[in-house]
């Protein structure tokens, strides 16, 4: 048990460095829901399910929907659509 609590911490040092080295913002995104996932996961094995619960509803649900419809409201995640249709008019 001690062994996946372990695997568990290395994966949130993972999470957190590989949010702070990508460059693109959905992606940023994605794995900060994974950060908060796997930190609920570890309050459930710490006997803690209020907070387990309360991690998983606020960080990786209302949080992360936030962070989509800003991303959207800035049109941050049509940028790749955005630039593909102006190298179809190219050609």
């Amino acid at each position: 048990m001690e062994l996946l609590h372990y695997i568990l911490l290395g994966f949130l040092v993972v999470c957190a460095i590989s949010v702070s080295l990508s460059k693109n913002l959905l992606n940023s995104i994605l794995i900060y829901m994974s950060y908060s996932l796997i930190m609920s996961i570890i309050w459930i094995l710490l006997e803690s399910p209020d907070l387990a619960i309360t991690e998983a509803a606020v960080g990786a649900g209302i949080t992360s929907v936030l962070f989509f419809l800003t991303l959207k409201k800035i049109h941050a995640m049509m940028k790749s659509d955005d630039d593909e249709e102006g190298e179809e008019k190219d050609e």
